[in-house]
């Protein structure tokens, strides 16, 4: 029933909060002038500097880097757009990520399945590949996409449709995994079948009307392959 499998990144492969959280305070610290100033930005983009957790409507969520400099440009003065874009994708490129759970057992497994397996993801592509090397995966994975590379962003189905394409799979055998209702609405507009993880910033009250599983996390993805056969 299944042929392939299409990851989100931030939130699916990497825990979102221990990965971004600090990330977003070291980043934020560098551009503030001041305390008040340093917290119009951090409420600027929906991040909760007490708890190193971020509202649920952030952009730094599922939107892209560019959102992301667009929501703090206003409160930067000279800075332009593209500037600060750049700057946010140099930072993330070396953002240290927390594995949701040991990546490398896993997606050697899947392979080892027979499966092709993929990365869609709203971060740019450069800093995507930089992660997926720095956990051992770029020689596992089969695509990797970001908002960046053509295609456009979730939760429009561009970089799904790409991954198809480019595999020749048939969508409704293709699972697309993610921990936003962007990845969810891409999966549905591509066809394919929605599985959800909680290792993201929504609940599981969020994602369940949009998804056809709900996972704790990707580590449950070979007991769910093994449930279809069954």
């Amino acid at each position: 029933m299944i042929d392939a499998l299409l990851f989100d990144k931030d939130g699916t492969l990497f825990d979102f909060r221990k990965s971004w959280g600090a990330w977003a305070g070291g980043f934020l610290s560098g551009l503030a002038q001041d305390a008040d100033h340093g917290a119009r930005l951090a409420a600027a983009v929906g991040y909760l500097p007490d708890t190193n957790d971020f509202l649920p409507d952030s952009p730094v969520i599922a939107a892209t880097a560019a959102d992301i400099a667009a929501a703090l440009q206003p409160h930067l003065g000279a800075v332009t757009l593209a500037e600060l874009t750049q700057r946010i994708n140099q930072a993330a490129a070396t953002a240290a990520m927390a594995e949701a759970v040991p990546l490398v057992p896993l997606f050697t497994a899947l392979r080892g399945r027979g499966l092709k397996l993929g990365v869609v993801t709203n971060d740019s592509e450069r800093p995507a590949q930089a992660h997926i090397a720095a956990h051992g995966l770029t020689d596992l994975l089969d695509f990797v996409a970001g908002y960046d590379s053509g295609y456009g962003a979730k939760p429009g189905p561009g970089m799904l449709n790409a991954f198809v394409a480019q595999q020749g799979l048939q969508p409704g055998r293709v699972a697309m995994i993610g921990d936003s209702l962007h990845d969810l609405e891409a999966g549905r507009a591509a066809g394919m079948i929605r599985v959800a993880v909680l290792t993201g910033i929504a609940t599981r009250d969020d994602l369940a009307p949009h998804a056809d599983v709900v996972l704790a996390d990707i580590g449950g993805l070979p007991a769910w392959l093994d449930g279809l056969k069954g």
